[in-house]
This record gives C-alpha cells, structure tokens and sequence, in this order.
C-alpha cells in the first residue's frame, strides 16, 4: 500500500492545505512507510467549520431536510462504506495492527449497521409533539439539531468510533467537522471518498487530519455547538473544563480498567468460551477501553484461572496485522509498544508475577509487536491493576467471596465495562447489577448499537449508541400556543 493525498475534504470538495506540513503513516506490522496525508492547520479547521455552520445554516440545507431524506442519504452512505469495507479494513490493520479479522466484524461492518440504524431511528423518532398544558392551551415540543459538532476520533477504532458520533449527529439533522488521529489517516480518506460518491451534502462532513493541538483548537472553536470525544482520560479532562468554560454539551467516552470478575461456579471452558474471552478480555491486540484487563479469581480456584488464562494467552496467534489467522497484532505504534513495556517493567517491580509472555516475540523481527502478558499475584493497589495499559496485558486478581469481588471491581477510578462469568445466569446478572460501571456482559461482551454505551467515574461524561445517542445530538424547544 502506496497511499499519498493532496487534499483535505473541506465543503464537500477537496481543497488544498493552508500548510505543507504532513502526516507519515507507517505500517505497524512492518515500520514502513505506506502513506502520508496533509495535516490540518488552524486556517483548515476554521474553513472546516464555516463549512459545516453554512450547511447547518442553510434554511433548505441538511438540518431542514425531511428526516426520510436525511435517511436515503445515510443509507446511500452505508451501501458504499459496505462495498468499498475491504479497502478501508485493509488500511486500518496496515495503520494500526488490527488483525484484519477483528477489522472486517467491527472496522468494516460497524459504520455500515450504524447507519443503517440510525436512518431508521430518523424516519421512525417524531421530532415534534404537541402536549396539553396544565394551565389550559397547548405546547409544541420539538426537538431541533444541535448545530456543528467537532468529532475527535482515537486511533484504535477509528472507522467505528467515528461513526458512533457522525451516525446519530447525522440523523438528528446536525453538520460535523471530523478530526482523525494522525496515527489513522487513511481510513479517513476512504470515509471521504465514500462521501463524495454518496452525494452527502457540501459542508456536512468535513475532516481535519491533525494532532493534539488542532484537537484542542477544534474543541475551543466559536463556531462549534458540541464535542463528542474518544480518547485518554486525560485529555478528556482538558476537553470537558474548555467545554465547561464556553457552556458547551460534550459527550466523552474515554479510558477503562474493567474487572473480568470470575465466580467460583464458572465453567471455563475455553473450547466453548474462547471467544468470547477473547473479545472481553484482548480484543483488538488489548488496545480497547472496555476490556476485563483485570481478571477477578476466586480463592479457591485461583491456580486454575492462572493456567487457564495462561494457556490462552499462549495459545493466541501472533502476526502480521494483514494475515487472517493473526489474533494478536503488533501495537500502534513503537511509542505505544514503548508504553505497555514500561508497565510490564512496573509490575515485575511491584512483585506481580509473569506466567507467560512479558517480551516481545522472538519470531517477529519488525513491527512493534508484545507478547500476550499474564500477570499473577496482582493486588488491586498495584499500577498495572489500577492504570490502563492499552495492551495486551491481564492481570489475575484474588478474591473470597462475591462481596469481595464487587468490592475489588468497585476500587478503580474508573467504570466502563465489565464481565461477570458463571453458571448461573441469574447470580450473574445481580452480581452485574452490583458493579458500578457503564456497561457489563455476563458470559460475554460486545457493545450493542440499540443499547446506550459509555461510562462512569473517570471513563466518561454521557452515553453514545442507541436511541439514547440520538438525544444527545438534539435540543428542545417548547413553544407555547396557548388557548
């Protein structure tokens, strides 16, 4: 892959770059060069938003179309993201080392659901009603776009993530201006070109390739109505005390350190439940906010969870991000391999145990690769059980009895998602109900795009997905009629 762009996509045309500064992509399998794209500048994201404020100003633009027209638009989308799905897969697990066939579940087919989804919330959602007063006569309340939302997207996701903001933004009739991570720019530019082939209208996607400081700007901009932001705990502090400033909605999704909480009655099985072990526990190389990276055990059958997690991890195949069998890829980047190393290095200095891994693979010779890492003989006040790696690194904690668990679950900054593996279904959903987190799973862990998502504590401010989502793109208006 070859890949170099002039252009930025600006008003529904690609208009050349304020700046001759750019952005190399580098494989993340192989430390090659596969790309490079224009970076943003100020000038770029002001022309961005005016472009998007003149769409969403328009009386017969995007938010003044009728919600069935804004939903055939959506779905012409969603019919090219699908067709054009192996491209933009291949160009996310080049970027970022997502083996290609968690990519063509989520990456490829997520944006296309969402869509689709949201389309039909859009001609089925009344955006207006009329209620009796109290007081004699009648008020209509209607709920109108927002305005022009800046999407700030992570690199982990990022043609998911990206569409769990523009889908509900869209349908609600608001206008976006998109910032990608500048480790994932080329998924960005075959987002573009599917929009410029769906006829979505001049100045309702527009995207801004940059880093940190065009991300920052964006977010402080006059002429934006919202943020909605995917990223680091950290940064998502930064965003919500400028949006707090300007009275500005925000919706923030950010870090996680879920408990995977095992119950003495649990049937690990792994030929029956590897996969969804898998998917709770070290989706996507482990560089995935929700993850059980910290493995809850019982007492009584702590040895047994140890090997167990230790035989999958070892079990799991390395390799090249592109290759259909490979289940654990390299990090993003060599400064995010350089980041779990440091907290490997942390937890053998806490006196945290290695079972398995802990280096990097000896068979692979490029590429910023780690080795599936378990930890044993964890305390929950440990760094590694109490920061979020973002890699593939678990860590086994004991614990006596349930209270305990719901306890050790509990003591974390963080909330965002969980497990709770059992026999019984029943135990296992008021154990759920326990745990103080924005979404958990028994016996399995997949967000849902009818279900709101997000977290609580330091993992977030309000919930994307669902019906949900769709409110958080809207205001109302109540305008009285009296009698």
């Amino acid at each position: 892959m070859d890949l170099h762009y002039e252009s930025l996509l600006i008003g529904g045309e690609w208009v050349p770059p304020s700046s001759a500064k750019r952005i190399d992509v580098i494989s993340a399998s192989t430390e090659e060069l596969v790309g490079s794209v224009p970076e943003a500048a100020e000038a770029d994201v002001d022309a961005a938003v005016a472009a998007a404020r003149r769409a969403f100003a328009d009386p017969s633009g995007w938010a003044h179309w009728a919600p069935a027209d804004r939903a055939a638009a959506m779905e012409r989308l969603a019919d090219i993201l699908e067709r054009r799905a192996e491209d933009i897969v291949a160009r996310v697990s080049i970027q970022n080392g997502m083996p290609v066939a968690v990519a063509r579940q989520l990456e490829g087919a997520f944006p296309v659901v969402l869509l689709r989804y949201y389309a039909g919330l859009a001609r089925e959602t009344p955006f207006e009603e009329t209620r009796p007063g109290l007081f004699g006569g009648q008020t209509l309340v209607r709920r109108e776009p927002i305005g022009v939302v800046g999407a700030i997207v992570p690199w982990n996701f990022p043609q998911t993530l990206a569409s769990f903001k523009y889908a509900p933004a869209m349908a609600a009739g608001c206008t976006l201006v998109l910032k990608p991570s500048p480790e994932t720019v080329l998924d960005a530019y075959a987002f573009a070109e599917a929009v410029l082939e769906a006829e979505i209208p001049a100045g309702v996607i527009n995207i801004v390739p940059a880093g940190r400081e065009m991300g920052a700007y964006l977010v402080a901009h006059i002429g934006v109505d919202k943020i909605a932001f995917t990223g680091s705990t950290a940064a998502g502090r930064s965003i919500a005390e400028t949006c707090g400033r300007l009275l500005r909605p925000v919706t923030l999704e950010l870090g996680g350190k879920s408990a995977a909480i095992v119950l003495d009655d649990a049937k690990m099985e792994l030929e029956k439940i590897a996969e969804q072990l898998f998917t709770a526990t070290l989706l996507n190389n482990g560089q995935t906010c929700f993850l059980g990276t910290r493995v809850l055990a019982p007492r009584a059958r702590y040895a047994e969870i140890v090997d167990l997690f230790t035989g999958f991890a070892g079990a799991l195949t390395i390799g090249d991000a592109l290759d259909p069998g490979t289940q654990i890829g390299p990090m993003a980047s060599a400064r995010q391999r350089e980041r779990v190393e440091g907290y490997i290095a942390k937890g053998r200095a806490e006196g945290a145990r290695i079972t398995i891994g802990g280096g990097r693979p000896g068979q692979q010779d490029r590429g910023w690769f780690v080795e599936p890492t378990i930890f044993a003989d964890v305390h929950n006040e440990y760094t590694i059980a109490q920061e979020e790696i973002f890699g593939p690194v678990l860590s086994v904690i004991p614990y006596s009895d349930e209270d305990e668990a719901v306890r050790i679950a509990n003591d974390t900054d963080y909330g965002l998602g969980g497990t709770v593996w059992t026999s019984d279904h029943e135990r296992g959903v008021a154990v759920a109900k326990r745990v103080r987190t924005g979404t958990i799973g028994v016996n399995t862990y997949l967000p849902d795009p009818t279900a709101p998502f997000g977290g609580v504590k330091a993992s977030g401010i309000g919930r994307e997905l669902g019906p949900e989502a769709l409110g958080n793109y809207q205001q109302y208006k109540s305008v009285y009629l009296g009698q």
